[in-house]
């Protein structure tokens, strides 16, 4: 059974299920979920807890083990399973499954995995657990929707601010929703409830966003300059790896350019995005990219990014002179730019 992360709440308020998965790269979120969880288990009689985490000596056994033994006080027990990769390999997949089929009516189990790839989705004992389990595939907090998320996080606390300065917030915590969570009860601990002024805000939040080398592609296709100059400033401040930032951007160009490509042979873009496993967000962005940036900007740049290699690497670039992030950012800002 899917279960929407908003439902959560009310599920909860009913007897509860044998199993709950969560997957979810939003440690907060997931954080959050897991323990609405415990407490209504706990409100349920599971007065025992095992936690198990699948570390590189995890034996399987113990979990079959564990799902076998009779609580040493007599209570219901909850069994919390971690897999903090996410890839449980061939044993594992194997003890999933058969645990999913022989569940103890004396226990509730927990497992937590991060957001689970395309190919391991279509894993069986992926399959085994959304069927026999209550299934909450937590999404990410994309950065359109951050300012939202924050005005309905501030509601919770009765306090509320204007559109601008909920975009300031957002812009200071992107990337880090544990952050923005943080400031968010800073803001209910400083100020009373009510509305916020732009000025309270601005004074209360600290620039703590942790920028990700590959939502650099979503401004680069947004169009968005001056989102795209803060995370390179943030990616380089935070010591990121130039070599890292250089093959991110490049691989966007190479794709745009496939793509443009093949619509050139008359294919349809919607098969080429599937072809290229490219969804969500980003393939949301293509088309609007694709019309606005032409293909000689993506060929310039392409050429652009090897003398960008250059750079990164020590050897004399024909097409710059000085720091390899400037050339970088120029780089990037002429894809953005279009």
């Amino acid at each position: 059974m899917q279960l929407r992360l908003e439902a959560l709440d009310g599920h909860l308020a009913k007897p509860l299920a044998q199993l709950y998965v969560i997957t979810s790269d939003e440690h907060l979120l997931a954080l959050e979920a897991a323990d609405k969880i415990r407490a209504a288990a706990r409100a349920q009689g599971y007065g025992e807890r095992e936690v198990l985490s699948v570390e590189r000596s995890f034996k399987w056994g113990e979990l079959l083990a564990a799902n076998q033994e009779l609580s040493l006080f007599g209570d219901k027990k909850l069994i919390e399973l971690r897999i903090p990769s996410g890839k449980p390999g061939k044993d594992g997949g194997a003890a999933l499954q058969q645990y999913a089929k022989d569940l103890s009516p004396d226990n509730l189990t927990l497992i937590t995995l991060p957001k689970l790839d395309w190919a391991t989705q279509k894993a069986a004992w992926v399959a085994a657990l959304q069927q026999a389990a209550v299934y909450i595939d937590i999404a990410p907090v994309e950065r359109a929707q951050l300012p939202g998320w924050i005005a309905a996080r501030l509601a919770q606390q009765g306090q509320s601010a204007e559109r601008g300065a909920l975009a300031f917030i957002a812009e200071r915590v992107e990337g880090n929703l544990l952050a923005a969570h943080q400031e968010i009860l800073k803001l209910g601990l400083l100020h009373p409830a009510g509305k916020l002024s732009d000025e309270q805000v601005r004074d209360a939040v600290l620039n703590v966003a942790r920028y990700d080398v590959f939502k650099l592609s979503e401004a680069m296709l947004g169009g968005d300059p001056a989102r795209l100059v803060r995370m390179l400033e943030g990616l380089k401040g935070e010591g990121e790896a130039l070599p890292l930032v250089l093959w991110a951007v490049a691989e966007e160009i190479r794709t745009l350019l496939k793509l443009k490509a093949g619509m050139a042979q008359g294919r349809p873009l919607g098969a080429l995005l599937k072809e290229y496993r490219i969804w969500g967000p980003r393939e949301r962005m293509m088309e609007p990219a694709l019309r606005r940036i032409a293909l000689p900007t993506l060929e310039a740049a392409l050429r652009q990014a090897a003398q960008v290699d250059k750079m990164v690497k020590g050897l004399r670039a024909k097409a710059y002179a000085g720091d390899a992030w400037d050339a970088m950012l120029q780089l990037a800002l002429s894809v953005a730019r279009g």
